[in-house]
């Protein structure tokens, strides 16, 4: 993905977490559709990750109080604000979306945990932290976005000491599916497995997540049909950034699988 590619694309995601915390339609959909009633309030994210695997996420980082974590990806640092709460570790959040950023540093200010988190700019390739200086990484739902899939786990792989796993959520690509497409068809991975080991991985487990193309397409149903509202509460420019993703997902199908993964560094 080029630099206009890559502005672009943060052009979207700046307007949609510009205009999110306005829009009690989208905030409702994703709580009925992908998150569930029992995600715990405050720690919400527009990704597909559910409580009961969140959990699973902090156990399989087998972190200790004062471990640092690093959610990459991190959006508006729901998911790594509660593991970080949970487990007693130190967060940094790398995204590359300036207002996720902004929102995040509110979000931590909010629950108490300013303390414990810290959200600087960066990218999966390019996280500017240091070697074998992080005791566990996650993403959710945002690595099937990276334009290089080996850049991004080598620079995991740099980051993490030896021994520290990587855990994270995300959709495998059909790589037919996705060609010419802009973002998705840059560099479809269909299973991360051998891209993982060839980064320096051991695979520790890798599967399926449950019910997730029922919670997909529903959620993006959803938005679909409340175009009209979400528009009146978002503005123009970010629903239709918003709803042209949802809609190239409904139409092409791009998604093989969600797949829950974690990693060990060698």
């Amino acid at each position: 993905m080029d630099d206009s590619q890559d502005d672009q694309v943060a052009t979207g995601y700046d307007a949609v977490y510009t205009a999110l915390p306005g829009s009690p339609t989208l905030r409702g959909i994703w709580r009925t559709h992908a998150l569930g009633a029992d995600y715990p309030e405050g720690f919400e994210h527009i990704s597909f990750l559910t409580l009961p695997e969140m959990r699973n996420m902090a156990t399989q980082l087998r972190l200790v109080e004062g471990s640092v974590l690093v959610d990459l990806g991190c959006g508006m640092g729901g998911p790594g604000l509660w593991i970080a709460r949970e487990t007693g570790a130190q967060l940094v959040g790398i995204d590359f979306s300036n207002v996720a950023l902004a929102h995040a540093r509110a979000r931590a200010l909010a629950l108490h945990l300013a303390d414990h988190a810290r959200f600087v700019p960066g990218t999966f390739a390019r996280t500017g932290l240091g070697d074998a200086s992080v005791d566990g990484a996650i993403s959710v739902d945002a690595l099937q976005y990276a334009p290089n899939k080996q850049a991004a786990f080598e620079e995991a792989a740099r980051i993490l000491r030896p021994g520290a796993r990587l855990v994270f959520a995300c959709f495998e690509l059909d790589p037919p599916r996705v060609a010419g497409l802009p973002v998705l068809g840059t560099d479809p991975v269909e299973d991360y497995r051998p891209v993982l080991e060839a980064a320096g991985f051991d695979v520790v487990s890798y599967g399926e997540t449950a019910a997730w193309r029922g919670r997909v397409t529903e959620t993006y149903q959803a938005v679909v049909d409340a175009r009209p509202a979400l528009a009146e509460e978002m503005g123009e420019t970010a629903c239709m950034a918003l709803l042209s993703e949802v809609s190239v997902t409904l139409q092409v199908q791009p998604y093989r699988r969600h797949v829950f993964v974690s990693a060990t560094r060698r």
